[in-house]
């Protein structure tokens, strides 16, 4: 069974462009993505929540975000 969302990872060169434009085509055909975030990005969980405003605020679109953990969980917004 093929799951419904991706997963990505934030290593230790951290939040760059790059890795936000990389997210835009897997929206295109799904919903949901996670994204891990290693320890060697952060080890701050407060840090969390600004890694994932950072992400959205590079998105084209509109998303909402839920933090668990060290993981980001972004989903995008249907349009009605």
């Amino acid at each position: 069974m093929k799951s419904s969302f991706l997963s990505f990872q934030i290593g230790k060169q951290g939040l760059t462009k790059e890795f936000i434009e990389h997210l835009v085509t897997p929206f295109k055909t799904r919903r949901v993505i996670k994204i891990q975030v290693l320890p060697s990005a952060s080890k701050d969980r407060l840090r969390m929540k600004e890694l994932a405003e950072e992400i959205i605020a590079g998105l084209p679109g509109k998303y909402n975000y839920r933090v668990i953990g060290f993981t980001i969980v972004l989903m995008k917004r249907m349009n009605k």
